[in-house]
């Protein structure tokens, strides 16, 4: 101790050994902060190759959410011009649009076909080289984090290296267009001969009207106004047959006669005056009653009308209650019981007795009155003039009759037409619930190699030790390279929705289709797929919206019942459909434990991860190598800039290929240069460096 302390002082050998020491901790600290340090760096090294393997996951991920979305709305978009068209065909005047309608359908419908048998065969190629683009992005990406002084080598594999992925919409049945088309041909036969004969019935219907109240100048209508004092609301007016019905020409008849009994007087006082007012008056009441009991039925299975023409002359009162009705006042005269036109007919000068009938008098039973000389002939003289020319009720009034019988028969016809066609209907609407079932429920399920993670291994080239840090006070770290290994998962961004990705995609298509899109198709065709397609990630909702904007359209131009019936089917064929919404958040790559990931690897050597680091770095080897050293399966080699996903091919003939270019897919921009650059820290377990 005296060497270090004297007199109760440090000696200068104390002083000596102190700073030493000072020395040597001061340059060891400066050599271990300088190697943790570079073993950061390769654990930003493992990170960033991590995040490039699952960039190449997520570009996958996008592009097969964009194909599954193509195939499904195009087949919505055939079904809904299909439901379109079928409804359609009862539209009056519309069969023509209905047709094309239905044949643009059924290309929509080739279309769908042929883009998803090059879809399935596009994406199990892509997922077959998964493992080769991951491994070959993470080394690119892990050789560009190296610099002058240190280099990285290192790759990122898979886990795990084979596919789960599920496309029913893709890969299920295809849509039975053929009992569709069997079923809209037989449809629109039977809708062509149901227009025909409504056609028919509504030129009948409109005679009928005009004789009532639609014809220019004389009419029913017309003539009740100027033979009687009827209201106006008692004598309506209709501008066209489509609004008017049978029943307000009876109930103007009904009120014309009601007028013309009550109001009705002898045009004089002399006998015969007075004779043809009782004619007229007995005409009038028959005609009220005829016209009461009168019914028009149009219930859709039965149609006819107890409405019989009113008597025009003698030979037709003879058929009528007016000539058998016992109505007629009869006296006790010198030659016999005799018949007058009323009680106060001069010629009734004996006892009255009890009324008689016309025919009576007609068979001799009863005599005719000398006086009145009232018969037959007088009360056939009533209606006669006035049925014969246009300026009498009577004659618009048959004209009406006439036509509204025809109009009945027609509407008979076409009750059986539309209970025909009903049938068609119903066969044709479950037709499309058949064809459409093949959708439902069909959602996706994306999961390709790397759907749990990619996990990287990374080491760096030797490193030097600086010269400033070369010296006697602390030895030199025995260290000739570093290795780190991280692990990165797919998460859904909670921002963005996502619907952009599509919206982008259809854009750029329209660009490349031009006006070869609407060849062998319809205007607004395109337009109709591009809005299913972008409301994909809620098909059923945006189904729906496009199918019943069409319909009430469809329903503003006068469907009919049959046409009506069928478009409330269809729509709940449509609305019944469970379209599962999909999560169209786009996925990026986030850092987690790596041990999560390790866990659920399908390459054994890849389990322990740590040990499969150190095996690594003894040997100096490239990403295929180091894929081989782990028994990890980079199948099939992508060599090819460009990669067909899918094909759309056009009714013109054209063929417009989808492609994927590996660069997008490599840098993670996925289709439509959409996607992702990197990711984000979550969070790290302790063995990822």
């Amino acid at each position: 101790m005296d060497l270090f302390i004297e007199d109760g002082a440090y000696t200068t050998v104390a002083s000596a050994c102190a700073m030493l020491v000072v020395l040597s901790l001061l340059f060891s600290s400066s050599l271990a902060i300088w190697s943790a340090s570079r073993a950061g760096d390769v654990q930003v090294g493992a990170d960033a190759t991590a995040l490039a393997g699952e960039n190449v996951v997520s570009s996958y991920h996008t592009a097969a959410t964009v194909l599954d979305a193509c195939a499904l709305s195009l087949g919505l978009a055939g079904f809904t011009m299909t439901g379109a068209g079928m409804v359609g065909l009862f539209v009056p005047g519309g069969q023509g649009l209905a047709r094309e309608t239905l044949d643009a359908a059924m290309r929509v419908f080739d279309m769908r076909d042929s883009f998803m048998s090059s879809a399935s065969s596009g994406l199990k190629r892509v997922e077959g080289s998964l493992p080769f683009l991951i491994a070959a992005n993470a080394a690119r990406a892990c050789d560009a984090q190296g610099s002058e002084s240190v280099g990285y080598r290192g790759t990122a594999f898979a886990v795990p290296t084979t596919s789960a992925s599920e496309f029913p919409a893709m890969e299920g049945e295809g849509i039975d267009t053929e009992g569709l088309e069997q079923a809209c041909g037989g449809l629109e036969e039977t809708a062509a001969e149901l227009e025909r004969i409504s056609e028919e019935a509504a030129t009948r219907k409109e005679e009928a009207w005009l004789a009532d109240c639609g014809a220019p100048g004389r009419n029913m209508q017309e003539r009740a106004g100027s033979l009687s004092g009827l209201s106006a609301a008692e004598n309506p007016d209709f501008a066209s047959s489509i609004t008017w019905n049978p029943e307000c020409a009876l109930a103007r008849a009904r009120a014309y006669y009601r007028w013309r009994c009550e109001n009705d007087k002898p045009e004089g006082s002399s006998v015969e005056a007075r004779a043809d007012a009782a004619a007229r008056r007995a005409f009038y009441r028959y005609a009220l009653g005829h016209l009461d009991g009168a019914r028009v039925v149009d219930d859709g299975e039965e149609a006819y009308t107890t409405l019989e023409f009113l008597p025009r002359n003698s030979d037709e009162v003879r058929g009528t209650l007016l000539y058998t009705e016992e109505a007629w006042p009869t006296s006790m005269e010198e030659h016999g019981r005799t018949l007058h036109f009323d009680e106060s007919c001069p010629g009734a000068r004996g006892a009255l007795r009890a009324p008689a009938s016309l025919a009576s008098l007609d068979n001799g039973a009863i005599l005719e009155c000398p006086t009145c000389c009232f018969g037959v002939d007088d009360l056939g003289r009533a209606p006669a003039a006035s049925t014969s020319i246009d300026n009498g009720f009577e004659y618009h009034l048959r004209a009406f009759t006439k036509a509204l019988r025809e109009y009945l028969e027609a509407k008979g016809r076409q009750n059986e037409a539309e209970a025909a066609a009903r049938g068609d209907a119903e066969r044709a609407a479950d037709a499309f619930d058949r064809a459409m079932a093949t959708l439902e429920g069909k959602r996706p399920r994306i999961a390709p190699p790397g759907r749990f993670g990619c996990v990287s291994f990374v080491l760096s080239s030797e490193y030097a030790t600086p010269d400033a840090l070369e010296t006697s006070f602390a030895a030199s770290p025995d260290v000739s390279r570093r290795g780190a290994m991280a692990a990165a998962v797919l998460a859904s961004d909670g921002i963005s929705e996502g619907g952009g990705v599509l919206s982008g995609f259809f854009s750029s298509l329209q660009e490349r289709v031009g006006s070869d899109g609407v060849v062998g198709l319809m205007d607004g065709v395109l337009d109709l797929w591009g809005k299913l397609l972008v409301s994909y990630g809620d098909a059923g909702r945006g189904l729906e919206e496009a199918f019943d904007e069409l319909m009430r359209g469809l329903d503003s131009q006068g469907l009919g019942s049959v046409g009506s019936w069928l478009g409330d089917r269809l729509t709940g064929v449509v609305r019944a459909l469970d379209m599962q919404p999909v999560d169209m958040r786009p996925r990026k790559p986030v850092l987690v434990d790596s041990s999560d990931v390790l866990a659920r690897s399908d390459v054994p050597a890849l389990v322990d991860g740590q040990t499969a680091l150190r095996e690594l770095s003894k040997v100096d080897l490239d990403f295929e190598g180091m894929a081989r050293a782990v028994g990890y399966d980079l199948g099939e080699r992508m060599t090819s800039l460009e990669i067909i996903l899918a094909e759309v091919r056009l009714p013109s003939g054209r063929v417009v290929p989808i492609t994927l270019r590996v660069r997008d897919l490599l840098e993670g921009r996925g289709m439509g240069n959409v996607g992702t650059e990197g990711g984000r820290v979550r969070r790290r377990g302790p063995g990822d460096s």
